[in-house]
């Protein structure tokens, strides 16, 4: 474990592949073992099957204390949901239940016709952005150095605030002091991208989370904000809802809204609902960190990881504009972007080579065994066809390493081609991914809920500014460092705090 933290997210597992195979095992915390493996069957079948392969307890305490206990968090916990109609449905799985009736009501929220009606915040914001760099380019000849990182999340963060909440952050307005759920929302973050020990043996040692921390009483002032503003947007939710329908009935089939938060509640107090189908309001309120942190972190880090890439090769970066200036507005339509081919290669390739979540894990919650496509040879010589899998059993999820295999992609599987995608290798559809034939966002039940939203955003984004700057390193690339916590960030190996940053030199697009 201590060799992985030291590495670049992936690159050891990737070295160990080529030492010992696609299947193998390794010691994890306390001296536990892990397996890892390459194979895709095999992790379709922990992905596909989610009641059986859950997050370990120790990964959902510690998303729990900065995601709150939203979608990401539930797994087999027995919330309100499973207590009111367990014993309506016997049959269910309580940890099904659980995940299935939060998906299922907040599954329209996150459905194209919404995405759709979003897409207009996403531009606003961007072209907000924009039209700070240009103020901040416009006094000078010469390209101006910004760490377009810091400014890519407060970018998204608006967005978050007013498409999930109808709220705004207004954390573009440099201006401004930072509102208490923004300042609340930072030190929560902050607190989750350090790693030091206590708080992983407060992960697997419940009893230890008795003990005060610094770091925890930061985390629960947060929290104590963000819940008592959460319910205030909750109660002012409701309240336009009953207002805008005058007291009447609420049927399903009626809903509709703009931010997430409006949807999710407008779809909870749909009168044509079956009580059984509900979330209570803890549950809605659990979802407002989750939303702020999956739904502006992964993708600001994407998108600078695409400004990174775009930076390393200048023939793609003016291939992307060429192709962005022949759109005749600044603020296409949701299907007029993502109708256009090369933004959609060079998006799907930065997703490839750089995911924001470079890895997970899963444990197994009963004796299995996994179905592969390649059988391996153990270190007597026997050939199996199957993992066995034990009850308890940790198993890596290899997001990054499946990404950048050249079983899949090839030889070149670590550069970056947007061209490749004009022609995907066939095996790649053998990747488990929800989209993409990637493994970015996951697949199976528990993949990412919010994939189209980040997608739109991200084009969104990369069409507004590539079509007004132009890029360039503001430092050496091997200066450019990578780590992961939460989500994988650019650090420069230069900074001995190594402070989450990329510095690049932005400068006016004039024309050919």
């Amino acid at each position: 474990m201590r060799d992985i933290f030291n590495a670049e997210n992936s690159v050891l597992h990737e070295q160990w592949v080529k030492e010992y195979g696609t299947t193998l095992k390794y010691k994890g915390f306390f001296y536990t073992d892990r397996l890892f493996t390459m194979d895709t069957r095999a992790l379709n079948h922990v992905l596909t099957h989610s009641s059986d392969y859950q997050k370990p307890s120790q990964v959902r305490y510690n998303l729990s204390r900065i995601l709150g206990e939203g979608v990401l968090f539930v797994e087999g916990g027995l919330n309100i949901v499973n207590r009111q109609v367990f014993a309506i449905f016997p049959y269910v799985k309580r940890c099904d239940f659980d995940a299935m009736s939060q998906r299922r009501i907040m599954n329209p929220a996150f459905g194209p016709a919404q995405i759709r009606a979003l897409t207009d915040i996403f531009f606003s914001k961007s072209i907000k952005l924009r039209d700070v760099w240009s103020t901040m380019t416009a006094s000078g000849e010469h390209a101006i150095r910004i760490d377009v990182m810091g400014w890519l999340s407060k970018m998204t963060l608006d967005v978050i605030g007013l498409a999930g909440f109808n709220y705004e952050f207004d954390a573009l307005n440099s201006n401004e002091k930072p509102n208490e759920l923004n300042q609340a929302f930072s030190v929560m973050f902050s607190a989750g991208q350090r790693v030091s020990l206590l708080p992983i043996l407060k992960a697997w040692i419940p009893l230890l989370r008795w003990i005060p921390s610094d770091r925890d009483r930061k985390i629960d002032m947060a929290q104590n904000t963000m819940n008592r503003i959460g319910r205030q947007l909750l109660s002012d939710a409701k309240a336009a809802i009953m207002s805008s329908y005058g007291g009447g009935l609420i049927e399903k089939s009626s809903l509709q809204g703009r931010d997430l938060l409006s949807l999710l509640v407008r779809a909870n107090m749909a009168t044509d609902i079956p009580e059984s189908q509900r979330i209570s309001d803890e549950d809605v309120l659990a979802q407002v960190p989750t939303f702020l942190v999956a739904g502006h972190e992964t993708t600001s880090t994407a998108t600078t990881w695409a400004l990174y890439a775009l930076c390393l090769r200048p023939d793609i970066q003016t291939k992307l504009r060429e192709e962005l200036l022949t759109v005749e507005t600044d603020t296409p339509s949701m299907d007029e972007l993502m109708a256009l081919p090369y933004l959609d290669a060079v998006v799907r390739e930065t997703l490839r080579v750089h995911a924001p979540v470079p890895s997970t894990v899963r444990i197994a919650m009963k004796d299995d065994i996994l179905p592969l496509d390649t059988p391996f040879t153990d270190k007597y010589g026997v050939v199996h066809a199957g993992i066995k899998i034990s009850k308890g059993d940790p198993i890596f999820i290899p997001i990054l390493a499946i990404n950048r295999s050249e079983a899949i992609w090839g030889t070149d599987a670590k550069e970056f081609n947007p061209d490749r995608w004009a022609s995907p290798p066939e095996v790649a559809s053998q990747v488990p991914g929800v989209w993409g034939h990637l493994l970015t966002f996951l697949g199976g039940p528990r993949a990412c809920i919010g994939y189209r939203f980040s997608l739109v955003e991200m084009k969104a984004l990369l069409f507004t500014l590539l079509r007004a700057f132009e890029f360039e390193l503001a430092v050496p690339a091997s200066d450019i460092g990578k780590k992961s916590t939460i989500v994988q960030r650019p650090i420069l190996l230069s900074d001995p705090e190594n402070k989450n940053q990329l510095p690049l030199l932005v400068k006016p697009y004039r024309g050919p």
